[in-house]
């Protein structure tokens, strides 16, 4: 049986980075309200991204990088990863995600970690309690090269 999936639109994400900004310090406002429209879009096209791992590697990683918002991207991804986890009945991970992702978010910004190690990281997170040895090693040979 096919896994149908729940997203969010457009307004809930600039809500909830609206309230990031407010809680955490930093600069209001959007960039360009397209670069958040694109990833919400593109998730929802299950022949491209089938499985729950491809879809959240996509919204993270395109949130982060893409710069939608002034301020806040990569607490932005965060936030909106984890809260799509829930969404779709993922609550099981939610605290490792956001724990594990604070350090991440900052590798894909800096462009130690490009979106298939992410893949990698996000189907560990969701699905093993710990990373495998292997994946540890390329995370480590990602930020230290």
């Amino acid at each position: 049986m096919e896994e149908k999936f729940f997203y969010f639109d457009v307004v809930h994400a600039v809500n909830v980075h609206d309230w990031i900004i407010e809680h955490s310090g930093g600069r209001a406002g959007i960039n360009d309200l397209n670069l958040l429209h694109s990833p919400l879009e593109h998730i929802q096209n299950d022949l491209y991204y089938p499985d729950l791992e491809d879809k959240l590697t996509h919204l993270v990683f395109s949130i982060n990088k893409n710069h939608a918002f002034i301020d806040g991207n990569k607490r932005s991804s965060i936030a909106l990863g984890a809260y799509f986890l829930e969404l779709n009945g993922y609550e099981y991970c939610i605290q490792y995600f956001v724990q594990q992702m604070e350090n991440i978010a900052v590798w894909i910004a800096r462009n130690d970690i490009d979106s298939d190690l992410l893949h990698a990281i996000i189907t560990s997170l969701i699905y093993e309690d710990d990373y495998s040895e292997v994946l540890k090693l390329r995370i480590a040979n990602a930020v230290t090269e």
